[in-house]
């Protein structure tokens, strides 16, 4: 019998470990590598171009990658449900392969081809590659139940058996027998599409901070690793003006598009602190990034309303004022506060900022000032970050507004002496706000307080050049413990919950999503031995956003 096998890239966009494609092309006759493009997103607003053209960058390394072996990377527009039974039927398939996605919507999505591929005839082939772990087994363990606090996850991971080997890279050998039908109008069918050609305006456009793509992203990963000491004394570096700009070994979107493999990042990590370490076995906290993205996906892999308020059984129902033009200043950094209208600058601008500029843009948003709905802020991040990733994005943004996993509420980050404290000199806001770069040291963070002769100076005057802060600070935040302190007494009467010693509410998640998804109840987190989301391995920043068509 010939086999004839389609494999669909969506995420896990690489031919290193790739145990969905390696086990589909063992005995194979042919093998075509899709990848499905819907036009449709490529005008909505909730991505942008950044993401747009980092995944463009990706395909295009793919499709590199597979001429050397003689094979090609086929782009198709359409809708999966749509495409696969033309496709199937064309190309006569006997075989579909797909990495595993854990999403709701991706599972959702993954049924209904199961079903179509059922209707045709088609074996469908999943393996997990873009975690560490099988989720559905760590619930398992966790009697059915989601963990919802990361220190009860770090305890059932290590019940867990081992990480799982990365599986051998596709190359010529692996793929020698298995040819592709490569037609001479392939380009005009199936090329990667340009910009410009899915819509967007290219001119102005910048070069790109992140360049996409598994080349790119071993190469990083190369360097990251040279830094032996960081790993041999596990130290968190100290923050700096220069921490805040991408890092040439930063990882956080290679990871979330499966350029770089979660297990092959694992294993480089433990077998090299092994070896400075002289074989002593790594702490869990060393991989700690990697277990806090492990977590987030636990926790939403079986709650479809895990990036919503209403319906989500891990949410803090919070009254959030509905405030558009807040939002809007917040968004397009015209706060009148540098330090945050810098962070959200170079995040419209690059597509990525540090993991604790984004702590301070969501405080700001959320509880410390403004306010406004962490859904909100999660849907701005989803449009703008490249390492957008669905459940962390929405398990990042309840954490740090207080409505989930973390409820030390009394907690807030000053927009003011936060980054005063990261960078004394306000390098980063002239690099990112040119408009202030005449300011002093002394007033770049507040320069509403300069004398107006200083101002005059700077050729910025505030309310004028600049805006004036949006927010007095030190009223907004004491208002907003007052009220996130008054629905925490509130929520310790309700049925079931405990409020334990640390201030944290403890609640489950069914594992039926359909159970109890207009629940009322709360969840907690003790932070363990991590800082959070985002907080330890640095150099990845995996804190995101992603949208629902596998960008």
């Amino acid at each position: 019998m010939v086999v004839n096998t389609i494999h669909w890239f969506r995420k896990g966009l690489r031919l290193h470990d790739n145990p969905s494609l390696r086990d589909s092309i063992r005995d194979a006759d042919s093998l075509r590598c899709v990848y499905i493009l819907d036009p449709w997103f490529a005008g909505s607003s909730n991505v942008g171009i950044n993401r747009w053209r980092f995944l463009l960058q990706c395909l295009e390394d793919l499709d590199a990658s597979l001429r050397k072996l003689n094979s090609r990377l086929f782009v198709i527009r359409g809708q999966p449900t749509d495409v696969f039974p033309r496709i199937f039927k064309e190309w006569q398939t006997t075989r579909l392969s797909y990495e595993y996605d854990s999403e709701p919507f991706g599972k959702e999505r993954d049924i209904a081809i199961q079903k179509l591929a059922s209707e045709a005839g088609v074996e469908v082939m999943v393996r997990t590659a873009h975690t560490l772990y099988n989720l559905d087994k760590i619930i398992e363990l966790n009697d059915g139940q989601s963990p919802l606090t990361y220190k009860r996850f770090q305890a059932l991971v290590n019940r867990m058996d081992a990480v799982e080997l990365p599986a051998e890279t596709i190359t010529s050998e692996v793929i020698e027998k298995c040819a592709t039908p490569i037609s001479e109008d392939h380009d005009d069918k199936f090329a990667v599409p340009s910009l410009e050609e899915l819509g967007f305006e290219t001119e102005g456009l910048t070069t790109a901070v992140w360049p996409g793509g598994e080349t790119e992203a071993l190469m990083r990963l190369e360097r990251h690793l040279e830094r032996k000491a960081w790993v041999a004394n596990f130290e968190r570096p100290r923050m700096n003006a220069n921490s805040l700009l991408a890092s040439p070994t930063g990882l956080s979107p290679y990871l979330r598009f499966g350029c770089l493999s979660c297990r092959l990042f694992y294993f480089k990590l433990t077998d090299l602190y092994k070896k400075v370490k002289k074989n002593n076995t790594p702490p869990l906290s060393l991989y700690g990034q990697l277990l806090w993205r492990e977590f987030f996906y636990t926790t939403a892999t079986n709650n479809p309303c895990f990036d919503k308020m209403e319906g989500n059984p891990v949410c803090v129902q919070i009254p959030w004022d509905r405030n558009p033009e807040a939002l809007a200043k917040w968004a397009e950094g015209r706060t009148g506060f540098p330090w945050i209208d810098a962070i959200m600058t170079q995040l419209r601008q690059e597509g990525w900022i540090h993991h604790l500029a984004r702590h301070a843009v969501a405080c700001f948003l959320t509880r410390g000032d403004l306010w406004v709905s962490w859904e909100e802020g999660m849907k701005v991040f989803e449009e703008l970050l490249i390492d957008a990733d669905w459940s962390v994005n929405a398990g990042s943004w309840m954490w740090l507004s207080c409505s989930s996993f973390f409820q030390q509420f009394f907690h807030c980050y000053c927009p003011v002496g936060f980054g005063r404290r990261t960078d004394p000199n306000g390098d980063y806001i002239r690099r990112y706000l040119p408009i202030l770069k005449g300011f002093p040291a002394k007033y770049i963070y507040d320069p509403w307080n300069a004398p107006e002769e200083v101002q005059k100076a700077a050729k910025c005057t505030i309310g004028v050049h600049y805006p004036r802060p949006m927010v007095n600070h030190a009223e907004a935040s004491r208002i907003n413990i007052e009220r996130m302190k008054q629905i925490y007494q509130q929520l310790s009467s309700y049925r079931g919950l405990v409020i334990t010693n640390k201030c944290c509410l403890l609640a489950t998640v069914p594992a039926n999503p359909n159970n109890g998804a207009n629940g009322s109840s709360v969840g907690g987190v003790n932070s363990g031995t991590s800082h959070g989301p985002g907080g330890s391995s640095e150099g990845l920043s995996t804190y995101a956003g992603t949208s629902r068509t596998g960008m």
